[in-house]
């Protein structure tokens, strides 16, 4: 008998980790997504698409399916989805490991302010107009319609539909991740003043904080939410090394 894994995810990390376990044969493994993204990119193996209905959704998937191991390695600002998965581990008895990758830390250099949520961000641009690089989800956007005087570049994995209601703005689709001489390029060329993003971590969308470090550009960062109190690697290396001290499951072991 093999551990049935289910990762949560949505991130690069889930990604490489699916890929690492695909050919492991101690596991079998599933990917589910929140469907947010319409064209996600390809994984290595068996895809989820949507919600589960909550906490008690996904504990009953959970007994369905005979997950023996659950990985939240959703994004870190998906806090209600860290919370439906903490809930459901203890409704259904499964042992559950996030996987969370270490926030950016303030270097020399950096000129970042630091808020509590989206709508702080709008505040602090200010009243008089500036050149905005908004680096966000499609569905935070909507509060920078409060500050239509604002010149916006707004880059997103998905069209922005319908766009806007703000007299100024550019429009990238893309997906990560980025490199610094890339995103050191593209502030100069849209003169950007000012970048509002997440505190997201890692190495895909760093480029533009290091671009702003080096351009003395100022970085509105929207602080990391509250997340469930559960065991928590920050690597998917470490999520292996984890794994592989994982018991086999009590079935196998004859308990």
């Amino acid at each position: 008998m093999k551990h049935s894994i289910l990762i949560l995810g949505g991130t690069a990390e889930a990604r490489k980790l699916a890929a690492e376990l695909a050919g492991d044969p101690r596991f079998t493994t599933e990917l589910s997504l929140a469907g947010r993204t319409r064209a996600p990119a390809e994984q290595p193996v068996p895809v989820r698409i949507g919600g589960f209905g909550g906490a008690e959704g996904l504990a009953a998937y959970l007994r369905d399916k005979g997950i023996t191991i659950l990985i939240d390695a959703t994004h870190p600002y998906a806090a209600q989805i860290s919370r439906n998965a903490a809930e459901a581990a203890k409704r259904a008895d499964v042992p559950l490991i996030a996987l969370r990758r270490s926030p950016w830390r303030r270097l020399q250099g950096d000129r970042w302010i630091e808020v509590a949520s989206v709508r702080e961000a709008v505040t602090a641009l200010g009243k008089s107009p500036r050149k905005v690089f908004l680096t966000l989800g499609r569905q935070e956007l909507l509060p920078f319609e409060a500050a239509p005087q604002h010149h916006y570049v707004i880059r997103s994995v998905d069209p922005v539909e319908p766009p806007l209601a703000v007299p100024h703005a550019i429009y990238l689709t893309e997906r990560g991740p980025f490199a610094e001489t890339d995103e050191t390029r593209l502030l100069k060329e849209q003169g950007i003043e000012v970048i509002v993003a997440k505190n997201s971590g890692g190495p895909s969308s760093y480029g533009k904080i290091a671009g702003a470090r080096a351009l003395g550009i100022e970085v509105i960062l929207a602080r990391r939410p509250d997340l469930p109190d559960v065991p928590s690697v920050e690597t998917v290396e470490e999520m292996l090394a984890w794994l592989d001290h994982v018991p086999a499951p009590l079935k196998e072991r004859g308990e």
